[in-house]
């Protein structure tokens, strides 16, 4: 299996709205080493990232981070190293519109 390493995906929501930062192509797995959580505001606010399995719908049981606090004009960076099949999402929601999301990693087909 060749292995790609790349930006597996980038975000930047709009405010209350669980987004879609990276889909799984079919065929392939992918191993995300980070995700990187830039708040660009002056004021502090909260962030929920979850990984759904087979594109199935939010639920409480798929979150690795819920409202976790981010300090103004701060980066996050949460290295995970978590493993995904074909057709897994990774979700993302933040407080305000200015925060942005990029996930890193390789995709293996």
């Amino acid at each position: 299996m060749p292995i790609n390493y790349k930006v597996l995906g980038q975000s930047n929501p709009a405010a209350t709205t669980a987004t879609t930062l990276y889909t799984v192509p079919a065929g392939t797995q992918a191993v995300v080493s980070t995700i990187a959580v830039c708040n660009q505001a002056a004021a502090s606010g909260t962030y929920r990232i979850a990984i759904r399995p087979a594109g199935a719908a939010l639920t409480a049981s798929q979150y690795i981070a819920y409202d976790s606090a981010i300090t103004a004009n701060n980066t996050t960076f949460i290295t995970i190293g978590v493993t995904l099949n074909a057709t897994d999402v990774i979700t993302v929601y933040a407080s305000s519109a200015t925060m942005s999301f990029s996930a890193y990693g390789s995709e293996l087909s």
